[in-house]
């Protein structure tokens, strides 16, 4: 399953987030995977695409990281995942 994750850093400051980052990595468990982000123009959020069969990882993922974000978290499927699922309803 694929979740995009909404970051919002606290005090809205890139900086304690991206020194983390470079001095730890994404400190993500096994069985959770990054697959792309992107970051708004103010650098104080964060649009994050994460993989995993275990939702309980994404918890453990963001206990590492809740001093510095808030999180929201969406579980999505692909477009054409959508089309699929709506296609007999057309």
């Amino acid at each position: 399953m694929q979740y995009l994750i909404i970051e919002r850093f606290k005090n809205r400051d890139p900086v304690p987030v991206y020194r983390r980052l470079r001095d730890h990595g994404r400190l993500a468990p096994e069985g959770l995977t990054y697959v792309s982000s992107w970051v708004n123009e103010s650098l104080d959020s964060c649009y994050q695409l994460m993989d995993t069969a275990d939702r309980a990882l994404i918890d453990e993922w963001i206990a590492r990281w809740d001093d510095l974000v808030d999180f929201e978290i969406i579980p999505v499927i692909s477009s054409a995942e959508a089309a699929e699922l709506v296609s007999h309803k057309m």
